[in-house]
């Protein structure tokens, strides 16, 4: 009989988990998810061709793209308006698989189908959340679960084979194995992210960083409509201290009004593209802490480990949240394939992925590839009239190239095709 995986977070992660354990043979695989019930929520983000790729390998490319834009350029603006770079994405930087722009919620809604269809109805459990950990003496983990439906609730406990912690940044099952680490640390950067529906002659085709060392702005394109309106994602980062004296901590992830927001991005414009536009076609902002976690030593302890933000939760730079979720659950689901011992193939997913993703974690400390705007700013905050005399093309090559290969989405790396493929017989 095969074990039973237990996966805690019906996100990206955990989503992904289930349908690549599925394709990797594992067919009692459980869910549990928070949340009453996956709701297409959230605003936009971007998946990297090493990550299509993997999701192409599952067999969702055809719907994800239904709904999403393929980017094939990326931009940084001085924020004068002055371009720093382009470069092109996807398909047009010569990779086999597109980059993605889509709304998050699009993405978790095709998986949660996915995973229903494929696993069956009760792989995907809802209102019930890990309230804590023990690991046995043979390393299987016993798993505290609290669980509601209406207004009723309950406690439970389970002693899966396998516990795969895919609970994003404040993970009860992280938590558990490192009882001292507490709240995730903030670097006093605020970021506001929302939607807006433009015409597509207001929306661009492109997606673009721009700003300086204290304040940036990203956009782009994720879905359009037949009558001419783009979906528009955009994500705007400030320190609290230009905001507020003040910041209450208990007030993350809140709505606020745009209002807010607007005034402190009065005339920034890249190649057509009206931030405060944009801004003003939306319905809210919501705002966030810029926050990641320290890298941990460990991710594994017996039969339990982590993937996702719950593993290493990076500032959002690069693209590489979901993106690095997505092949963190291939890896975990070909390493679980070749491995009859669990801890074993945990301990063998973990050394093929935590150094990357502890390198990868310190690189967006550094701001990654977005360094680019800072170096402009402190070489010539006033704009510039030629890019080259900033910042030389090499440096630009070199910071865009050095950044890639750390997460190894590189186009001859990606192109070399997904290492974690499995053959498993039919019945």
């Amino acid at each position: 009989m095969t074990p039973h995986v237990l996966i805690a977070g019906g996100g990206i992660a955990g989503l992904t988990a289930a349908l690549a354990l599925h394709a990797a043979g594992f067919h009692r695989v459980t869910v549990a998810e928070a949340a009453s019930e996956i709701r297409p929520v959230g605003a936009g983000l971007n998946i990297m061709p090493n990550a299509v790729r993997e999701l192409d390998a599952l067999g969702l490319l055809d719907t994800l793209e239904a709904d999403a834009v393929r980017t094939r350029e990326l931009r940084y603006y001085h924020r004068s308006g002055a371009l720093i770079s382009r470069e092109p994405r996807g398909l047009r930087a010569g990779y086999h698989w597109p980059q993605l722009s889509l709304h998050r919620g699009r993405l978790q809604q095709v998986l949660a189908d996915a995973v229903r269809h494929r696993l069956g109805p009760s792989a995907l459990v809802t209102g019930v959340r890990v309230t804590g950990l023990e690991q046995l003496p043979d390393g299987r983990p016993r798993v505290r679960l609290a669980h509601r439906e209406g207004t009723r609730g309950g406690r439970a406990s389970l002693e899966p084979d396998v516990l795969i912690g895919a609970d994003g940044i404040r993970s009860a099952v992280r938590a558990a194995l490192n009882p001292r680490e507490g709240e995730p640390p903030w670097n006093g950067q605020l970021v506001w992210r929302g939607v807006s529906w433009l015409d597509a002659r207001r929306a661009g085709t492109f997606m673009f960083v721009a700003g300086d060392d204290r304040q940036k702005a990203v956009v782009y394109p994720m879905a359009e409509r037949p009558s001419g309106e783009v979906l528009v994602n955009w994500a705007l980062a400030m320190p609290a201290d230009s905001i507020a004296p003040t910041v209450r901590r208990g007030d993350w992830n809140r709505a606020v009004p745009v209002t807010d927001v607007l005034p402190h991005y009065e005339g920034w414009e890249f190649d057509g593209v009206s931030v405060p536009g944009v801004l003003s076609a939306a319905e809210a902002a919501y705002e966030y802490p810029m926050v990641d976690r320290e890298p941990l030593r460990r991710w594994s302890h017996g039969r339990t480990t982590l993937i996702g933000d719950a593993a290493h939760a990076m500032y959002p730079i690069g693209s590489n949240g979901a993106t690095q979720s997505i092949i963190d659950a291939r890896a975990l689901a070909h390493a679980l394939h070749h491995h009859p011992d669990p801890a074993v193939a945990l301990a063998a997913y973990e050394a093929g992925r935590r150094p990357a993703m502890t390198e990868l974690q310190r690189a967006n400390r550094r701001l990654g590839p977005e360094i680019v705007i800072n170096l402009a700013h402190q070489r010539a905050p006033g704009g510039f009239t030629r890019v080259d005399d900033v910042i030389s093309p090499r440096e630009r090559r070199e910071i865009a190239a050095r950044y890639a290969a750390t997460g190894a989405f590189d186009p001859e790396t990606v192109n070399a095709g997904s290492p974690y493929e499995v053959s498993v017989r039919t019945p």
